[in-house]
């Protein structure tokens, strides 16, 4: 008996183990997107998707991953929570920077802290916010790529009304949000060809396959495209199973 207990003691560590290593992986996922409607006058767009980073601290691995500079640093979200320190966000804003413009749009956890004080802190560091606003790019012909940002759904702060307003009519339209569901809320008419969420975290602890939500993927919707991440980082404990960290390095093309 007392074997059979030492046996699962070991099991039990060298599962945790595993966990947490899982937990505090670097991965980045390559995603190619290709749209009719993409403009022509624009280059292929790089982006670099990180949301859910939590306490995580950005790792330098990570930061040489990633085949800078890149476009835009999308943050999708849930910067940091609770007991994180500024000292940290500020670090992992200026990490992030090494690669490209950063942008950044609220998730739930964000409003834990002192979220003015988190906005003038992003602001000062530089760091477009996306709060139903939109950000237009035009090309020398004058088609327009508009990236659009919402504020957390989860509070009902979320006004996508009011961030189609400030993009072009007839522009290619990339919406980012930190939770999935913002699809439910439009449709064809709006013309959003792609849509950046995390929150979910893949489920981050999942037993024999299954967890609380269903691993980040693509998800090619009738109206929209949608690809949510797993995120980078967790929340609770600092533990991962079946739902690897992973951040998303993303071209965005036209049809050949």
């Amino acid at each position: 008996m007392i074997g059979i207990l030492i046996c699962l003691m070991i099991v039990g560590i060298v599962l945790l183990v595993y966990m947490y290593r899982l937990a505090h992986e670097n991965n980045v996922i390559f995603n190619s997107f290709s749209f009719v409607n993409y403009p022509s006058s624009f280059r292929p767009l790089q982006l670099f998707f990180i949301s859910d980073i939590h306490k995580r601290v950005i790792d330098d691995k990570l930061i040489v991953q990633v085949k800078a500079p890149v476009d835009a640093v999308i943050i999708g979200g849930d910067l940091l929570e609770k007991g994180v320190p500024f000292s940290r966000v500020e670090e992992n804003v200026k990490n992030l920077q090494k690669i490209g413009p950063v942008y950044f749009v609220w998730g739930n956890n964000d409003y834990e802290v002192d979220y003015h004080y988190l906005d003038s802190l992003l602001l000062s560091l530089n760091v477009k916010i996306l709060d139903n606003t939109a950000i237009n790019f035009e090309s020398e012909n004058g088609e327009i790529i508009s990236i659009l940002g919402v504020d957390d759904l989860s509070q009902e702060r979320d006004r996508l009304n009011v961030a189609l307003k400030e993009a072009e009519k007839n522009s290619f339209k990339l919406l980012i949000a930190h939770e999935p569901p913002i699809v439910s809320k439009f449709t064809t008419k709006e013309n959003i060809s792609l849509v950046l969420a995390g929150h979910t975290h893949g489920g981050q602890i999942r037993l024999f396959g299954y967890g609380p939500y269903e691993l980040g993927k693509v998800h090619h919707l009738e109206h929209t495209t949608l690809l949510v991440s797993n995120g980078y980082g967790t929340t609770g404990v600092p533990l991962r199973l079946g739902a690897k960290s992973e951040t998303h390095l993303i071209t965005i093309k036209g049809t050949d």
